[in-house]
Order: C-alpha cells, then structure tokens, then sequence
C-alpha cells in the first residue's frame, strides 16, 4: 500500500476533449492535480449514487414487510380475542 502523500506516476489515454477541458480549468495547479481532483470527485459521487441506491433498494421492501407484519398482528389478535 503506498504511503499517503506518495504519488504514483501511472500512464492513461485521455480524449482530447477530456484534456483539453482539463488544461483550460485547471486553473493554476498542475494538470495532474486537476485530474487528481476530478477523480477523486467522481468517485465520491459514484459512492455516494451506490448508496442512494442501495437504501433505495433497501426502502423499497419496507411496505411489503409493514403489510406483512400488521397481516401478522392483526392474526395475533383475532387470536388472543378467542382465548
């Protein structure tokens, strides 16, 4: 595992026009640190639309579950009215 602050020096195609957005908004940092930033940025978002979905997902039982469980409450008390 690298140690923070240690960069990697790796090598990626980039589309000209990714690059060439990449030079005219770069601001006055490198275009490596640019490209760092957007990175990292994208895969913020990209974790974060992860979970957007998966408590989507997760949320989208909860109805079926509450029909379910009053379903089950209701049974336990025409029971316990018999009793």
């Amino acid at each position: 595992m690298p140690l923070a602050g240690v960069k990697k020096t790796r090598t990626f195609s980039l589309d000209p026009e990714v690059l060439s957005e990449v030079e005219r908004t770069k601001g006055e940092g490198s275009a490596s640190e640019r490209v760092n930033y957007l990175l990292k940025w994208a895969l913020e978002m990209e974790r974060k639309a992860a979970l957007a979905r998966e408590s989507a997902e997760f949320f989208a039982t909860v109805p079926e579950e509450e029909q379910a469980r009053r379903a089950f409450q209701d049974a336990s008390l025409k029971t316990w009215a018999r009793e």
